[in-house]
């Protein structure tokens, strides 16, 4: 694993996502085609870097790990670790009061030190992660607790193009890097 440096990005021949935060959508790019681009849902506190703020964090980040590619469709992680159970209705009643995380994580490390990195304003210590969520979830609002929330068939496919190293970036509203 290599860590893209900004003055790379974005990568003008190589995967790298965009995750829009205003159109709450994910964009797989390589290079400058869109191969892939799905609704997602991101912090419902909104956009933000601060550590405790419960906000999506914004700018260059990049895949740190890829957690979960050897496990079930629908496993339950907590602690970046699965626990044994594979997400359903009557686990989801047995426990309302969980956050989910399911069938795979990528997690994310901000690139722009004072910005996403370092001190209080650090996403790989917040665990802001790309991860799966229940169907009953909504997707295309901000409803999560800063991570990205994805549908198990888009995160299965993100999963397999994003490996460690790959950049993401994190914005809130259409830009253009001409």
């Amino acid at each position: 694993m290599r860590t893209p440096t900004l003055a790379e990005l974005p990568p003008t021949e190589h995967i790298w996502l965009e995750i829009d935060t205003t159109e709450q959508l994910l964009r797989c790019w390589r290079g400058p085609k869109v191969l892939h681009e799905c609704s997602i849902s991101s912090g419902a506190a909104g956009s933000g870097e601060r550590n405790g703020s419960g906000k999506t964090p914004r700018g260059w980040h990049y895949v740190r790990a890829a957690i979960g590619g050897d496990m079930p469709e629908n496993a339950v992680f907590r602690g970046r670790r699965w626990t044994g159970e594979t997400f359903s209705p009557e686990l989801a009643e047995e426990h309302p009061e969980r956050d989910w995380i399911l069938t795979r994580i990528l997690w994310l490390c901000g690139l722009e030190k004072g910005v996403n990195r370092g001190g209080q304003v650090d996403s790989q210590r917040r665990y802001i992660y790309l991860h799966g969520t229940p169907p009953d979830e909504p997707m295309g609002v901000a409803a999560s607790h800063g991570c990205i929330r994805l549908r198990n068939s888009d995160l299965l496919y993100i999963f397999s193009l994003a490996l460690p190293g790959t950049p993401v970036w994190l914005h809130g509203g259409r830009q253009s890097f001409d």
